[in-house]
């Protein structure tokens, strides 16, 4: 295999950005081996945009066809499990979009399936590990230039929909279509990043607002505060209705602290050592110097701003080409599959701490929570339940 053909299910928005990366040559060992899609418009649409590429009517019939070697899963998310799967059990390799799926239960499954063929590449569109200041932020704390975290807030509300979005169809927005709101759909990259730099909390506490101020059923706002224990706490606050928007980071380490804003710019404060140390060897005479400004405070500690151009695409374009390098010459996926589950987990348990009202472990009942989102699915009326 010179180039990986990849199999295109779903040509939206998504599929057809991928589309073209790949027609573009920004992806250069890969091309598009075949699309899929259930809607004719778009059959019509992917036969003229991209003459002498087979198009089907159906994601399976697809990978039966023999014109793939891998897929990417670019439809609902509920669905994102159950063709992972099914790509697999054919000896397709498999890219599952974000999040990996709605549920642990089901995300689980996913990943079972893959452990058991090793010999195929499994990945998810993790794209903002292929972020270079995240990736360079990761460095930094894996390194313990900021010491051990003790704290980390992220306000990250610059995902204002307006109503007409929410009424593009039906299924969006809704419990059985879509499976929750701002937590499973622009959200999950920043949970993934959250966990993926500061770690796995072990329970989580949150307040959120349904229908807050949109007409939908699912979530709009979101307040979580997370317990790593030993004290160690973090705060995450998301929202789809602040039209302004702020996307802010703090990670607060015991020997120095990372700033982030905009997803594009970075602070990084090294203090010479750990706090604790700085405060019990501090004597009056510095401490009246530092409360008036006297205190040279390169003595305690040291600045850094990190910035880098990254142009719009690069990052999707990067996780695909990954996972093309890694089927062909086994180099290390960015953002292995088996990882979608941590960011599902935590929305769940999110999820759950504000549907029971209390504090949820990171370990929590798959099937208490899959019943309470079958609760919501029966109330809509529309769609099936889950198991």
């Amino acid at each position: 295999m010179t180039a990986v053909r990849l199999g295109i299910i779903g040509l939206g928005a998504q599929g057809s950005m991928y589309a073209k990366f790949i027609t573009d040559g920004l992806v250069p060992d890969m091309v598009i081996g075949a699309i899929a899609d259930i809607d004719p418009a778009k059959q019509a649409a992917a036969a003229e945009q991209f003459p002498g590429i087979p198009v089907y009517d159906d994601a399976i019939t697809m990978m039966d066809g023999g014109d793939v070697d891998a897929v990417i899963t670019c439809v609902p998310h509920f669905l994102h499990p159950q063709l992972g799967i099914e790509a697999l059990e054919r000896g397709l390799h498999a890219l599952v979009e974000k999040p990996a799926g709605v549920y642990t239960k089901q995300v689980a499954e996913l990943n079972e399936c893959a452990a058991a063929h090793p010999e195929l590449s499994f990945a998810i569109m993790f794209n903002q590990r292929n972020n270079p200041l995240y990736k360079r932020l990761k460095e930094i704390i894996d390194a313990g230039e900021i010491g051990s975290i003790l704290r980390s807030n992220w306000i990250i509300t610059n995902w204002w929909r307006p109503q007409g979005y929410y009424d593009q169809s039906a299924w969006r927005a809704t419990w059985g279509g879509e499976g929750g709101g701002v937590l499973v759909n622009q959200a999950p990259h920043q949970l993934d990043l959250w966990q993926w730099l500061c770690g796995v909390p072990q329970s989580v506490f949150s307040k959120v607002a349904y229908g807050f101020r949109r007409s939908i059923a699912v979530e709009d706002e979101v307040t979580v505060l997370a317990d790593y224990g030993d004290g160690v706490t973090g705060v995450f606050v998301t929202a789809t209705h602040d039209l302004i928007g702020t996307d802010r980071l703090e990670i607060l380490g015991d020997q120095g602290k990372i700033v982030v804003e905009g997803s594009q710019v970075a602070t990084v404060t090294r203090l010479v050592k750990p706090e604790r140390e700085i405060s019990d060897g501090m004597g009056m005479d510095e401490v009246r110097k530092l409360f008036t400004g006297q205190l040279d405070t390169a003595a305690l500690y040291s600045s850094e701003t990190i910035e880098f151009e990254s142009g719009w695409g690069t990052q999707h374009a990067g996780v695909l080409q990954n996972f093309a390098a890694n089927i062909l010459r086994g180099e290390p996926l960015l953002a292995p599959g088996a990882d979608g589950i941590l960011g599902v987990r935590l929305a769940n348990a999110i999820h759950l701490s504000s549907w029971t009202g209390r504090e949820v472990p990171l370990a929590f009942d798959e099937a208490e929570f899959v019943a309470e989102l079958n609760d919501r699915i029966r109330v809509e009326g529309a769609f099936a339940e889950r198991v």
